[in-house]
């Protein structure tokens, strides 16, 4: 009798199976770009830079990128995985071709870029309606988050430059719109800046939420229906007014810096107007109380504004920094929401920490590093990195219930499309045979139940 070497058993490999497919998980990223129409939308955006007599659609190429990056991939030789399973994915580009037409879209500027905005703000209207009360906008609120992201460069690039964190790259600026405690979050909005670009530049902050909000649907551009949520960078004298401008109709809730003069109001506040924080569920925070200021430290900001100030014990260990006072750490965010307890704004605002989930996410789709040299290029690889990360977000919201809905991209990767399968035809039709011993077969095929009977684009 042989003894076993080792822990795991041995395995004989051959290069003979046939009809395997990997990642088959993966025909739930397709099936949702079915549904939505998304290559659809992407291909007629891009019709004018399809040349004549050309093999391969150039929203066709695009979308198969972005698949590519949600999957995992972080460069473009990475459609090469979708490449291998014409079965699942159909014809893929090669890679020079792949390549020409990135290089041919960034030439092109900004009138691609719009092309590609305005498709992704087509789609993502049928989407939510598609969604219904799993929607991002089920409350008649959308929550978009303003936050930056700096991102590391191994090598030179355009506009590469150091950063406050004394690394070398780049550091730009993205929206997200938050989906609440039951989802996670889709981006609205990518700025390419260099490394050296301030956190707290208020027109990089207007050139973003103008961004955003073209992709949301035009019913939230006004009414006040749309939040727009930033730390302290945003609380800038320029990016509030700009907010509050008469006609704008936007609600903000937005960071600001302990200054000297916030400092000595915050010691003047008598122990009576301190309120207790509250938590998501509606308990005392404790530890914590907030309190709103009043008087002339409103003076130079724009009517309406109110001054929110939070005071808590610090964490054991965590060291108090020469703006706190009495030995809690204060800090403080400027809104527009009248008639609401502050405590309730304030849990609000606090909820903006769900913006490094989606930054989070974003890294590990294809944000971790920008593969291209000129920053034209690396702002259209921006774009694909949002596309992956739609239909990561998509997917869920139509298609996953449960805490499923909440994985984020790693997890889902490994469980859901990482699944193999075999492709087996049959009668003039093709069907996918999950593996049955694996444990989220049956998550991947509830979703495709449920995706199968909303209704084609039209």
């Amino acid at each position: 009798m042989k003894q076993p070497i080792g822990s795991y058993p041995h395995v004989l490999v051959r290069d003979d199976g046939r009809a395997v497919v990997s990642q088959a998980g993966s025909v739930l990223l397709v099936e949702t770009v079915r549904k939505i129409g998304l290559d659809q939308a992407i291909s007629a955006a891009l019709t004018p830079w399809r040349k004549p007599r050309a093999v391969h659609d150039p929203g066709k190429m695009l979308v198969d990128l972005a698949l590519a990056v949600a999957l995992g991939g972080d460069c473009l030789a990475d459609v090469a995985m979708l490449r291998a399973e014409p079965g699942v994915f159909g014809p893929v580009a090669s890679d020079p071709t792949v390549s020409r037409l990135i290089g041919t879209l960034a030439a092109s500027g900004e009138k691609a870029l719009t092309a590609i905005r305005v498709a992704r703000s087509e789609v993502c209207k049928r989407v939510w309606e598609l969604a219904g009360e799993r929607a991002p906008d089920a409350g008649r609120q959308v929550t978009v988050d303003l936050d930056g992201v700096l991102v590391v460069a191994h090598s030179d690039k355009q506009d590469a430059a150091p950063t406050w964190k004394k690394t070398y790259g780049h550091h730009p600026l993205m929206g997200f719109v938050d989906h609440g405690p039951g989802g996670t979050g889709e981006p609205v909005a990518a700025h390419l800046r260099p490394g050296n670009a301030g956190s707290n530049t208020a027109a990089d902050h207007i050139t973003v939420t103008r961004l955003a909000l073209a992709q949301l649907p035009k019913k939230y551009r006004q009414g006040r229906r749309t939040l727009i949520r930033c730390d302290s960078a945003g609380g800038t004298h320029e990016f509030v007014a700009w907010l509050a401008q008469r006609g704008r109709w936007l609600s903000y809730s937005v960071g600001m810096v302990i200054t000297e003069a916030i400092h000595q109001h915050v010691l003047k506040i008598p122990a009576s107007a301190w309120t207790p924080a509250v938590e998501s569920d509606g308990e005392i925070r404790d530890g914590s109380w907030v309190a709103e200021l009043t008087g002339d430290l409103l003076d130079s900001w724009p009517q309406g504004i109110r001054l929110i100030v939070r005071k808590e014990r610090p964490h054991p260990g965590a060291q108090l920094r020469i703006t706190d006072a009495d030995g809690m750490r204060i800090t403080c965010f400027a809104t527009n929401t009248l008639n609401q307890p502050i405590a309730q704004l304030e849990l609000r605002h606090q909820l903006r920490a769900r913006a490094e989930d989606r930054i989070r996410a974003a890294r590990a789709t294809g944000l971790r590093n920008l593969p291209l040299h000129d920053t034209a290029q690396n702002q259209l690889w921006l774009e694909i990195v949002q596309i992956a990360l739609d239909l990561l977000a998509w997917m869920p919201v139509l298609a996953l219930t449960g805490q499923p809905r909440l994985w984020e991209p790693r997890r889902l990767r490994l469980r859901l499309f990482s699944a193999a399968g075999q492709l087996v035809t049959n009668g003039r039709r093709r069907f996918l045979r999950l593996a049955r011993h694996w444990p989220w077969t049956r998550e991947i095929t509830d979703a495709l139940a449920r995706l199968a009977p909303l209704p084609n684009p039209g």
